[in-house]
């Protein structure tokens, strides 16, 4: 059985809900709580980056970068998404491959181009255009997709993925596939089926194994057992669960957290940081930042249930799996139940690149709940 859903299209009242914030495009509830997560990060960025009050200012304008990105793309009607959406994806597989070819080498990695003025990182673009590109595809035949739609987008989300990890960077690779299969998910996709892929998917493990690289291969072994070298690839995970489980149920307090403080943690600014705020806030201030992830997870998979045209709830939808995703692997693999894959957690971690795409990300989700068309009472 298929369904379509159709396009509804009705002029906006005169005066829309929700005030100043709804015209200008923003929607204050998740407007808030996301400059909630951004303060929670200064803080816990002051003190995991050795109290260096630069290194906090450097953060904040990036972070001002991101938002005035994310209060752009809020104000494109999500039509135009939808018809860029194809292009977008052809120029961020184009500029993928340019990587490999004549991309900039940084810290073992390709995966820069040099622009001249600045140097830009093609993967990041790519998780966006990765779920808006399958949006559109499947928005364009009936849903559930069938085999044939499903085959199709399994391509889509491949390639960009084997790109990029091919730089290597399996990180943003993981988010990229996480990106892609969220959209299948949210397209009403058969669990028999995703039962189906996943075990296949299982059986194809060894394969996947001999294609890793050594220092992949090693942080698959460190995760199943980090005391096997305590003081080489299992050193991370090993002082990143001192810190958090000498946190307790109230934590250390706000600068007093050894782990950090010492410098025994290393990446303590970046990937490792939700393990400085565990030392210092606890359990109490783990649950209490945990809350806020929800709020914002909340609040966008409304905004994708409230959609009123496929290609935009499939968008929105993604999104907002994608940002779990983000939240989810960042936070396992510092408690130990992931393997490590350099995957910061989202307006906490110190970085710029992904803080921009990450809020271009709630841009878009916010274009597609303020350019609503009412329906007529």
């Amino acid at each position: 059985m298929t369904y379509s859903v159709p396009q509804v299209r009705f002029p906006l009242p005169a005066e829309p809900p929700g005030g100043f914030f709804y015209k200008i495009h923003v929607d204050l509830t998740l407007l808030a709580a996301l400059i909630l997560l951004s303060s929670i990060g200064f803080v816990i960025l002051y003190s995991a980056g050795g109290q260096h009050i630069d290194l906090v200012f450097r953060q904040a304008t990036r972070l001002g970068i991101a938002y005035a990105t994310m209060l752009i793309l809020a104000q494109i009607p999500p039509r135009h998404f939808r018809h860029y959406a194809p292009g977008l994806f052809v120029i961020g597989i184009g500029l993928l491959a340019a990587v490999l070819i004549m991309g900039e080498i940084g810290k073992g990695a390709q995966r820069w181009l040099n622009l001249g003025l600045f140097r830009f990182q093609p993967s990041e673009m790519i998780k966006i255009s990765t779920p808006m590109m399958i949006s559109w595809y499947l928005a364009e035949n009936p849903l559930p997709p069938r085999i044939k739609q499903i085959l199709i987008t399994g391509i889509l989300i491949i390639v960009p993925t084997l790109l990029i990890a091919k730089q290597p960077d399996l990180g943003t690779a993981l988010l990229v596939a996480a990106s892609g299969a969220a959209v299948l998910f949210v397209s009403g996709i058969r669990w028999r089926f995703l039962l189906k892929v996943g075990i296949v998917l299982g059986g194809l493990t060894p394969l996947l194994w001999h294609f890793m690289r050594e220092y992949q291969r090693a942080r698959i072994l460190t995760f199943l057992n980090p005391e096997a070298d305590p003081l080489g690839n299992g050193y991370h995970i090993i002082q990143s669960k001192i810190a958090i489980g000498s946190g307790g149920i109230y934590g250390k307090g706000w600068l007093n957290g050894t782990q950090a403080q010492l410098e025994f943690l290393p990446e303590r600014s970046t990937d490792f940081i939700f393990a400085v705020f565990a030392e210092e806030f606890g359990l109490l201030g783990c649950l209490t930042l945990l809350l806020v992830y929800l709020m914002i997870i909340c609040r966008c998979l409304y905004i994708a249930l409230q959609a009123q045209d496929t290609f935009s709830r499939l968008l929105a939808g993604s999104l907002s799996i994608t940002f779990f995703v983000y939240v989810f692997v960042n936070i396992g693999m510092v408690i130990g139940i992931l393997p490590v894959v350099g995957v910061p957690l989202p307006l906490i971690s110190y970085g710029g690149t992904s803080m921009v795409t990450l809020l271009a990300g709630f841009g878009i989700l916010m274009s597609i709940h303020t350019h609503r068309r009412l329906l007529p009472i």
